[in-house]
């Protein structure tokens, strides 16, 4: 649960908030909205979200996960937006995992009660705080550890801060050349049994990320990826007699292969002992997009077998044309610092003569290049000064920070504003 005074409805639309209308400075956002606004009075470049989209994702995969036993954590560093993750947490998510201590900190002021860092946490300071937070006996704390190290920084910090209780720690089976995450089965028991032998940690299971193994869907990876998790299961089988009383704690999951990781762990025993949580932490799935996650996604509407929930995206860039310096080019006023670009470039989809206007398809065109307030369109044709653009964009991970404030229409041809999403990275 999140605290309500401390989400956004309340916060007040400054000059500094890029894109809203003129007239909404000043205007808290409840207040704007009440007026309701549209978005043809919204200035570019914008990255605007799909309401009704968002809806029926986020009922997708919290159907698909209470089907096959499975909780859902959602990644909440994809969006860092307290609006978003409290639709997740109502469709029944246990709740949010988060990347850093100071994500943490930022979602507990929020009011956020049960977080999952996918992470270690070793800095000192960290660590003071979250002593101080586990006097709060409603809080829920997991982390990770991949090391006799991150053990022993843990312990001695959380000694020296008086920790109340036990931090609940799982451990971080990873592979050769892959990112954080102990390398092999055995060194990760090493893991276990040193948090298992100290008093301020409490061993809770095994997590990992399979997502850093492979990057296609190919069958090759596909394999890469189940042999990964199924080590996963089997160091979770071999530390059982570690674990002391309380919940345990099996998680993977990211956007790209939660149907392998469901695969897997329904032959492990998920949704079978109500103390034991197979939990996927998938986070883009809110959103999706038109670029990586369409292309891997077992979900995605465009390559998903026929029986499967479809996604849809609901992340749309928008862009105005500033120049047509030669023919087939146009410039439009939406680059690096507003689109994301490390996962593909935008997608130029449709265009219309302007905002509110009807949208027509813009066939062949492509990005070519971003700059950091522009991006070049080529084309077959041209587009007059003006025009604004649709993007299809690829990976919410990098698109959110850059966007303090985004607005929600209702479709995405309606154009109706039906909410202002505010992010804290």
């Amino acid at each position: 649960m999140m605290n309500d005074d401390l989400l956004t409805a309340g916060d007040v639309l400054t000059s500094t908030d890029k894109g809203i209308p003129e007239r909404a400075i000043g205007m808290t956002i409840a207040d704007f909205l009440a007026t309701s606004p549209r978005l043809d009075e919204f200035w570019t470049p914008l990255v605007v979200l799909d309401d009704s989209a968002m809806h029926h994702n986020v009922a997708t995969m919290a159907a698909w996960c209470a089907d096959r036993g499975l909780e859902l954590m959602p990644h909440g560093k994809t969006t860092m937006a307290p609006t978003l993750w409290q639709r997740q947490l109502d469709a029944g998510a246990t709740g949010i995992t988060l990347a850093t201590m100071g994500q943490v900190r930022t979602a507990r002021s929020l009011g956020v009660s049960s977080i999952m860092l996918a992470n270690s946490a070793v800095d000192e300071r960290a660590l003071r705080y979250l002593a101080g937070e586990l006097h709060d006996e409603s809080f829920r704390f997991l982390c990770w550890a991949d090391s006799l190290q991150t053990v022993d920084a843990m312990d001695r910090a959380l000694r020296a801060a008086g920790a109340p209780r036990p931090v609940d720690v799982l451990v971080e089976l990873g592979a050769e050349g892959a990112r954080t995450g102990a390398r092999t089965i055995e060194a990760a028991t090493r893991v276990a049994e040193r948090i298992a032998a100290t008093s301020t940690l409490r061993l809770a299971g095994v997590a990992g990320y399979e997502g850093a193994l492979a990057h296609d869907r190919s069958d090759n990876a596909q394999h890469v990826v189940r042999e990964y998790l199924q080590s996963q299961v089997r160091l979770h089988e071999s530390i059982r007699r570690l674990y002391g009383p309380g919940e345990i704690y099996i998680t993977a999951g990211g956007s790209a292969y939660f149907d392998i990781v469901a695969e897997v762990y329904a032959e492990a025993g998920a949704g079978t002992d109500p103390s034991t949580h197979f939990t996927l932490r998938s986070g883009a799935y809110i959103v999706h997009d038109d670029g990586f996650y369409r292309q891997i996604s077992p979900f995605d509407e465009a390559r998903a077998s026929a029986d499967a929930p479809r996604l849809r995206t609901a992340m749309h860039g928008i862009a105005r044309v500033v120049s047509q310096p030669e023919h087939g080019l146009a410039l439009v006023d939406g680059g690096k610092r507003d689109f994301p670009y490390d996962e593909g470039l935008p997608i130029p989809r449709q265009t219309a003569t302007e905002l509110g206007e009807q949208w027509r398809a813009l066939d062949g065109a492509t990005v070519t290049a971003l700059n950091d307030q522009h991006a070049f369109v080529r084309m077959q044709g041209d587009l007059a000064v003006g025009a604004v653009v649709a993007l299809g964009l690829s990976h919410p991970c990098t698109a959110f920070d850059k966007w303090r404030v985004l607005p929600v229409v209702d479709s995405w041809d309606s154009g109706v504003v039906t909410d202002l999403v505010r992010t804290y990275f």
